[in-house]
C-alpha cells in the first residue's frame, strides 16, 4: 500500500505537464480530512498550503504549497490537513 513517502513533489515548472494548467480548478478552505485515492491524481498548486499524513498515523508527512506540482498514487489513505486555503488545477488518471 503506498504512504506518503510515494508522493511526487516537482518544482521544476519545465517538469510539469504542458497542459496542466487547463484542468480543471479545486478550491477548499482550512479543513482536516481523511481521503483514499481510487484513481492516481496530479495537481498544481496555485495558492494555500497543505500536509499530508499517513492513515493510519505513522508519524509520516509532506506538505506542499503555491507553484508545486504533485502526484499522489493510487490506493494512497491519507489525511489532507489543509492550513491555508487551497486552489490547485487537478487531473486523475
Amino acid at each position: 500500500m503506498p504512504t506518503v513517502k510515494d508522493i511526487i513533489i516537482t518544482k521544476n515548472a519545465a517538469d510539469f505537464p504542458p497542459d496542466c494548467k487547463v484542468w480543471p480548478i479545486w478550491t477548499h478552505g482550512p479543513d482536516s480530512f481523511d481521503w483514499e485515492y481510487t484513481q492516481t491524481e496530479k495537481c498544481l498548486i496555485l495558492e494555500g498550503r497543505v500536509t499530508i499524513a499517513d492513515r493510519p498515523a505513522a508519524g509520516q508527512t509532506v506538505s506542499f504549497g503555491p507553484g508545486d506540482f504533485v502526484v499522489f498514487p493510487k490506493g494512497l489513505k491519507c489525511r489532507w490537513t489543509i492550513q491555508k486555503a487551497v486552489r490547485k488545477h487537478y487531473n486523475f488518471e
